[in-house]
Parts: C-alpha cells; structure tokens; sequence
C-alpha cells in the first residue's frame, strides 16, 4: 500500500530565485530549457488557437498556395525577360 503525501508550499518569487541561485550551473541550464519550452509551447497555443477556424481547410489552404506560387512564378518570368 502505497501513502501519497501532497505538500504545498508558498514560495515568493525572491524566495524562489534565491533557491534556483544556489543551483549547480548544470541544474540552472536544465531548468532555463525547461522553461524555454513551457514558454514556446504557450506561445505555439496561443498562435495555433489564433488561427483556428471552421472554415479554413485544406482545400482553401491548398487553392491559396498555388495563387502565391503562380504569382512567384509570373514574377520571377517577368523578371528574367529583362
């Protein structure tokens, strides 16, 4: 049988980098990545919710790109012709 003990601790930020200073420089450089990629995975929500919509799908995604690739290609035609 196993026992979870849950304990909670507030800490103040001061507290807290007062703590993360005393570090081992390898332990502050695992932390910092951590929380890079808590940071990017925020950011990527937040893009990603952003553009979320019922009425883009692939097909419309699909039509646009070929409009941008055509018109990069008549440009870069219209440019070589001079």
């Amino acid at each position: 049988m196993r026992m979870k003990t849950e304990l909670q601790i507030d800490l103040s930020f001061d507290q807290i980098l007062a703590v993360v200073k005393q570090l081992p420089r390898q332990q502050k450089i695992k932390l910092t990545k951590e929380l890079e990629k808590e940071a990017i995975n925020t950011k990527l929500s937040r893009l990603l919710k952003t553009f979320k919509t019922k009425d883009l799908d692939l097909k419309t995604i699909n039509k646009e790109v070929e409009i941008v690739r055509q018109e990069i290609y008549d440009k870069q035609k219209r440019e070589s012709n001079f």
